[in-house]
C-alpha cells in the first residue's frame, strides 16, 4: 500500500469534515439512521422477519440502488430458498460467533441472489468496527492505494478473501483516526474511498475488460468448487442482464423434457405468444452434454436462439462440435465470459445512474 498516497488523502479528507455543511449533517444524520435501522434485527427477529419486512430490509441497502424492481430481487430469493433458509442465513451470517471467513463461506455456499456487496453491507452497518463493505467502489479505492491481490469478480470474494480485505479495512481506519477523524471505524473508511479515492483513470480501468485468455487459465486451474461459483455467478449475471433489458428472467428452468437450462429470458409479444432464449454455462464437464441439452430446448417452438457461454478455448471446442449438427449450427449463439461480465458491470453502472435520480419512487434513502 501507497502509505504517503494514504496519508495525502485522509488529510484532504479530514479537511473536508472539518467545513460543516447541511448536506453532510444530513448524510450523517442518514448514516446514524442506517446504522440503527440494521443493528436493531437482531439474530432472533431476523428469524421472524416476514416477507413485506424481508423486502424492506434489502431495500435500504446500497447494493439495490442498481435495482428498480427491488421486489424481484426479493422475489427470487424467495422462490430459490424460502424465507425460512434466507432469514436464517442472514442471522448466521450477522450472529453467529463463527469466525467470519467461515460464516462468509456458508453463506454463499447457500444462498444464490446476494452476492459480496449485499452481504458486506448487511455486515459492515451491523458490525462497522470489524468488518468492510465490499463493492467495485471499495476495489477502485484499493487499487488505486496500492493494494495487492484485490478480487474483482464475486467468485473470487471467498472468506479468507473478504477476512484479509477486513484488516485492510481496519489499517485505513487507524490512519484515518490518526489524521483527525474522531473514533473512524469501517463504515467511515467506506466514506473516505467514496470521497477521496474514486480517482478518474481508476475508474475507467476498472471497466475494461479482463482478456479471454486469462480468464480460460483461471477456469482451467480452478477446483471444482471454485468452478462451481463461477458457473453460479455468470448464470445469475446472465438473469440480471435479461431483467435490465426488459425480458422475464431465470435461473434453472425446465423448457423441454429432459432440460433444464442455467438461465432464461423470456417476453409476451401481444398475443403472439412466448419467445425465449436459453443459455447454457460452461465452466468445467462434458461439452456433448451441453450440446445435448440444447437441443432438447430447442424442442420448444418458443425457444427463438440458444446460447453457449464459457471461455474462448471451450467455445472453440463447442463450436466444432456443433458444426455437424444443422439445427445448432443455425440456432447456437456464442458468448463469451469476459463479455457477460463486462456487459453486467456497464448495464450495473446505468442503472444505479438511473435510479439515483429517483425517477420512480423507492422510498427510502439512498447514498
Amino acid at each position: 500500500m501507497d502509505t504517503d498516497l494514504l496519508h495525502r488523502h485522509a488529510a484532504d479528507y479530514v479537511a473536508r469534515l472539518s467545513r460543516p455543511s447541511a448536506q453532510m449533517a444530513d448524510t450523517m444524520r442518514e448514516r446514524a439512521q442506517r446504522v440503527a435501522y440494521y443493528q436493531s434485527w437482531t439474530a432472533d427477529r431476523l428469524r421472524e422477519m416476514s416477507e413485506e419486512q424481508l423486502l424492506e430490509y434489502l431495500s435500504k441497502l446500497w447494493a439495490m440502488l442498481i435495482w428498480g424492481n427491488k421486489q424481484y430481487v426479493v422475489d427470487k430469493l424467495l422462490a430459490g430458498h424460502g424465507l425460512a433458509v434466507v432469514r436464517e442465513e442472514i442471522a448466521c451470517l450477522l450472529w453467529s460467533d463463527a469466525p467470519i471467513a467461515a460464516r462468509w463461506e456458508r453463506f454463499r455456499g447457500r444462498i444464490k441472489g446476494m452476492g459480496p456487496a449485499m452481504m458486506s453491507e448487511l455486515l459492515s452497518h451491523v458490525h462497522p468496527q470489524s468488518y468492510l463493505l465490499w463493492n467495485r467502489r471499495a476495489y477502485v479505492g484499493l487499487d488505486y492505494l496500492g493494494v495487492s491481490g484485490l478480487p474483482k469478480h464475486n467468485y473470487q470474494v471467498t472468506g479468507s478473501k473478504y477476512a484479509e480485505l477486513c484488516e485492510v479495512g481496519k489499517r485505513l481506519a487507524r490512519e484515518l483516526r490518526t489524521a483527525g477523524v474522531k473514533d473512524a471505524d469501517l463504515l467511515d473508511v467506506d466514506y473516505f474511498i467514496w470521497e477521496e479515492l474514486q480517482v478518474e483513470d481508476n475508474l475507467s480501468r476498472i471497466g475494461k475488460k479482463e482478456s479471454s485468455a486469462q480468464m480460460s487459465q483461471e477456469v482451467a486451474q480452478a477446483d471444482s468448487e471454485t468452478a462451481e461459483f463461477i458457473h453460479n455467478e455468470v448464470k445469475e449475471k446472465l438473469a440480471d442482464i435479461g431483467q435490465w433489458l426488459g425480458f422475464s428472467s431465470k435461473t434453472e428452468v425446465k423448457v423441454a423434457d429432459g432440460s433444464v437450462v442455467d438461465t432464461v429470458w423470456e417476453s409476451t409479444i401481444g398475443n403472439m405468444g412466448r419467445v425465449i432464449y436459453v443459455f447454457e454455462v460452461q465452466t468445467k464437464g462434458s461439452v456433448d452434454s451441453l450440446l445435448m441439452n440444447l437441443l432438447k430446448a430447442l424442442n420448444n417452438a418458443a425457444v427463438q436462439g440458444v446460447v453457449a457461454v464459457s471461455d474462448t478455448g471451450q467455445l472453440d471446442k463447442i463450436r466444432k462440435h456443433a458444426a455437424g449438427v444443422a439445427v445448432l449450427r443455425e440456432k447456437l449463439r456464442y458468448w463469451d465470459y469476459t463479455d457477460v461480465l463486462a456487459t453486467h458491470e456497464a448495464l450495473e453502472g446505468v442503472n444505479a445512474s438511473i435510479n439515483q435520480l429517483g425517477l420512480v419512487p423507492q422510498g427510502f434513502a439512498g447514498k
